[in-house]
């Protein structure tokens, strides 16, 4: 069961999510929070698997509290859930030790499946988010975009870039051929990569390999 605490401060809001979220056998909603003081204080309480954080709320904003929480929790999963789109918002968050950043016009099911591969231990970011990024001209760092994968991660990317095929992969990382297509799909959505030479060509251009 993964258990998950939704911050936000429309009350209308999080009980949707809430009532939504319930109704997967897989996700428990153990509270709601209105501010960022008040969803680390509920964290130290109920220690949940992730946390649904919206960015504006008043006393402690999302960011902040995203800080702490990661700080004193680091296994905890945080996805900021907003409608903040502006390349600052999306740093300092990634920053701080969000694992996502969705929009919340995201669907209901959608929403699940974020939180679901958050909780395996994926970062999720909404395409628009990333689209956000390219278009703006936004550089991330190196140390931003590692931080985003693992090292089996860059093994495998290295291994794409050097041409290698899905059967030559899994011999390279003593895998089945069938997780490392998982692998290489996470991949892909964790970077924002349409494909294998979108993925290569990204990789190099950002010095992965």
């Amino acid at each position: 069961m993964i258990k998950v605490l939704i911050v936000d401060d429309q009350i209308i809001l999080s009980e949707s999510i809430k009532f939504r979220m319930n109704i997967d056998s897989e996700i428990e909603v153990v509270a709601c929070a209105s501010n960022g003081k008040e969803a680390i204080e509920l964290c130290n309480k109920f220690l949940p698997d992730v946390v649904l954080m919206d960015i504006a709320m008043p006393i402690c904003d999302g960011i902040e509290a995203t800080k702490q929480i990661k700080a004193k929790h680091s296994s905890t999963r945080v996805i900021i859930l907003t409608v903040f789109v502006d390349e600052e918002n999306i740093l300092k968050a990634m920053k701080n030790g969000a694992d996502g950043y969705v929009l919340k016009d995201v669907g209901p099911e959608e929403l699940i499946g974020v939180i679901k591969n958050t909780s395996k231990g994926l970062r999720v970011i909404h395409q628009d988010v990333f689209d956000t990024i390219l278009n703006q001209n936004l550089q991330l760092k190196n140390s931003d975009i590692i931080s985003l994968l693992c090292e089996r991660d860059l093994e495998v990317i290295k291994m794409i870039v050097q041409g290698k095929s899905t059967r030559e992969i899994a011999a390279g990382v003593y895998l089945s051929e069938g997780r490392v297509k998982n692998i290489i799909s996470e991949i892909l959505i964790k970077l924002g990569c349409k494909d294998r030479v979108q993925l290569a060509v990204f990789a190099v251009k950002n010095g992965l390999i």
